[in-house]
């Protein structure tokens, strides 16, 4: 294998965690007026976000609504997420030592990421080694989505391998692994919000601190 590609949510970036505390922040900072029980905006917050599965504006007219807030709108609250959030962004367990130590054994690294940009690409450069990547892409500044083959490969394409020497690292079983299979790549799946395994991937990686062997193993 001479590359690895990464997926960003709940597989390099810690989301609900940090969703979480940015909830926090966001309920006892410009919302603490209105909000008097932060730990229930914070409840209500992830589950009406769904694991990303819903736009911030219905996400944040609900809580409006929920919590009779006032003296903010929609937009405002929007664009507070938008233009903070990635300063909450918190690795998965070990990922970024994990990223390094791919990266020392010589092998190129890239993001493939479903989302927002330049949201997304704020939230990775927050975890401190986007400088370690040889592509990053977002679906939104490419307009494609995984588990569209296409993404994957513009991704091998842009670090100059193919796909059959490349591993793909996600949590996603449709989105990253199965995307990811469909144009001939080793996959590892990281257990999360869908199960602790899935049968479709090569490889399950329970523990950042195996991800090394586990690529190097990979064929």
């Amino acid at each position: 294998m001479k590359s690895v590609l990464f997926d960003l949510d709940e597989t390099l970036l810690a989301r609900s965690q940090s969703l979480r505390d940015f909830a926090i922040w966001q309920s006892k900072g410009m919302l603490r007026r209105e909000v008097s029980d932060p730990e229930l905006f914070c409840r209500r917050f992830i589950e009406l976000d769904s694991n990303s599965g819903v736009l911030k504006n219905r996400v944040y007219s609900q809580l409006i609504e929920e919590f009779e807030i006032c003296d903010w709108t929609i937009s405002e609250l929007t664009n507070s997420y938008d233009l903070c959030f990635s300063g909450f962004c918190l690795e998965k367990d070990g990922a970024v030592e994990a990223v390094k130590a791919i990266k020392n054994v010589g092998l190129k690294l890239g993001l493939v990421s479903n989302g927002r940009s330049p949201f997304q690409e704020r939230n990775f450069y927050s975890l401190g080694v986007s400088h370690l990547f040889d592509s990053i892409i977002v679906s939104e500044s490419v307009g494609l989505r995984k588990p569209d083959r296409r993404i994957f490969d513009l991704a091998c394409e842009q670090i100059g391998v193919s796909a059959a020497e490349t591993v793909f690292v996600g949590d996603n079983p449709k989105a990253d692994i199965d995307g990811a299979n469909s144009c001939g790549m080793y996959t590892v799946y990281i257990p999360g919000h869908f199960g602790g395994t899935y049968e479709k991937a090569n490889s399950v990686c329970n523990d950042y601190s195996d991800l090394l062997d586990i690529v190097l193993a990979a064929n």
